[in-house]
């Protein structure tokens, strides 16, 4: 049995080339979700007035990896008390989300931010949201920095 995630931590590359060195992972794509249009270009997205996040979906292996333990991957790569930005990449596509597909997901989501809070001075901005469409980004983004750097 397969089981999905979706997560949105900033620039969608270095998120899917970080959570592609995890054991248990066995699919990535990088897309756009947590917005209002649809199939939106990456144009689109970066105008900010989509509405969704540059984000990867994973699909995993729960008998190999937990979803618990991709929410401890997810709150080290990035920083989760800046709103609306990752480093130099500034606006709401760039946000800290969690999209959760089930009640289990929200729940563990939910205890994962609030025990995480306490490893901060800062407020954890971190939006977690159901999941609704995910739009697959263009191709020439997907595993886009083994492409361009052979990682």
């Amino acid at each position: 049995m397969i089981d999905k995630a979706i997560f949105a931590a900033g620039c969608f590359w270095g998120v899917e080339e970080n959570f592609l060195k995890i054991q248990g992972i066995t699919s990535t794509k990088v897309g756009y979700t947590g917005g209002k249009t649809q199939n939106p270009s990456y144009e689109e997205v970066c105008t900010g007035k989509t509405g969704h996040a540059e984000s990867v979906l994973l699909e995993f292996d729960p008998s190999i990896l937990s979803y618990s333990s991709l929410l401890n991957c997810f709150w080290k790569l990035h920083d989760p008390t800046t709103l609306n930005r990752q480093g130099v990449d500034i606006g709401r596509q760039y946000r800290s989300a969690i999209f959760y597909f089930n009640l289990k997901q929200k729940d563990l989501s939910l205890e994962s931010k609030k025990n995480i809070s306490t490893k901060y001075n800062n407020k954890i901005v971190t939006e977690i949201t159901e999941a609704k469409y995910f739009y697959l980004a263009e191709e020439y983004h997907q595993r886009y920095l083994k492409k361009k750097y052979n990682l």
